[in-house]
């Protein structure tokens, strides 16, 4: 790796504080190879609207780059819970185009594993897009979905011991909804009278707080996650606020719906949209969750069209909507088709037990 440099960087508190270089710097890197990853700029994140989860107590997450003649040119992540029963590290390595295949992905995964073993963490998982390059494929263990096996991505990863767990499916819906009021409607006399939608922007209302945290805590373990068997990530009403605090500092808004089931008052569904300030970008769809003892009334639906009305009165212009569901979570990829979401990329979901 001669005439490679790596090193962690120190996270600013703003992007307008002067140690924020470095950060700024790694971000535009990240992008980059998103870019060329997924085949759109739409993934792109500004590093303003990253900055707020580098300060998230609830999962640490460290920021390591390569540096080649003062240039960055790769970044790698590890990002964490905390407690002493948390043994997972999400990480990912990102290479720029022009440097790779020179040893700087081997010696930052390298590091990157050697942090989390440092951590006490026993349990590596990456999402890693990969290209389309034909040929031969690699199934699935949960029996949805493939990637390339001649890949890159998929050749580095096997090489280091990791183990292809999912395919996730990245999906686009242009804007606008068309027939959105009709959809809206037949979307709450389907769900039937039990069921009202609730939607707000940025912090979440004081009445909600409790069940806000109970929705987050089961998306954990609700949402399908194959032999990744990633760990529950417990959520209070006190990292409800927590994120909310975060979230003022990005220039980005978070778009609530939420269905209350009228008969206990309590909100049994959620679906959240992210929107950047400039109105030529595209929405990202975050959770999408309906308690698994509330489904069949199509309720993921409902928050979803609901959402998708929200966003167009308070936030119009935005060209399309991203989202990531796994290929084997065939009721939300049904309600996303219907919608019109199709598939423009996938990424692999991989795991590493470490030593």
């Amino acid at each position: 790796m001669s005439g490679f440099s790596i090193d962690e960087v120190v996270i600013p508190p703003t992007v307008d504080d002067p140690s924020a270089a470095d950060f700024i710097e790694a971000i535009e890197v990240g992008n980059v190879v998103a870019v060329d990853a997924f085949g759109t700029p739409d993934i792109v994140y500004e590093p303003a609207e990253e900055l707020p989860q580098y300060h998230n107590p609830y999962q640490p997450k460290r920021l390591l780059v390569a540096r080649a003649a003062g240039r960055i040119v790769a970044q790698a992540t590890t990002e964490t819970q905390t407690g002493d029963e948390a043994d997972t590290s999400w990480v990912q390595v990102l290479v720029h185009p022009e440097f790779r295949g020179r040893g700087i992905g081997h010696e930052l995964a390298d590091r990157v594993e050697a942090t989390v073993h440092a951590d006490g963490r026993r349990k590596a998982i990456a999402y890693v897009a990969g290209r389309e390059t034909g040929g031969r494929r690699l199934a699935s263990p949960t029996g949805f979905g493939s990637i390339a096996a001649d890949d890159r991505a998929t050749r580095f990863l096997q090489a280091r011991g990791y183990s292809f767990e999912q395919v996730e499916r990245m999906s686009r819906l242009e804007l606008p909804v068309p027939d959105l009021d009709a959809r809206v409607a037949a979307a709450q006399e389907a769900s039937g009278p039990d069921y009202r939608v609730h939607t707000w922007v940025g912090r979440t209302p004081e009445r909600w707080l409790e069940d806000r945290a109970v929705l987050a805590t089961r998306m954990s373990t609700d949402a399908p996650s194959a032999g990744l068997e990633e760990p529950e990530d417990v959520w209070t009403v006190e990292r409800v606020r927590d994120a909310d605090d975060r979230r003022e500092s990005s220039p980005r808004r978070h778009l609530f719906a939420a269905a209350e089931h009228l008969p206990s008052g309590r909100l049994v569904a959620f679906s959240v949209l992210s929107t950047p300030a400039q109105s030529h970008r595209a929405v990202h769809q975050y959770a999408t969750l309906v308690l698994r003892e509330h489904r069949g009334h199509r309720l993921g639906m409902l928050t979803k069209v609901a959402n998708l009305a929200h966003l167009a009165a308070v936030s119009p212009g935005h060209p399309s909507i991203l989202t990531f569901n796994a290929e084997e979570n065939r009721h939300m990829l049904d309600v996303n088709e219907a919608l019109g979401f199709t598939a423009i990329a996938y990424e692999g979901a991989w795991r590493k037990d470490l030593a």
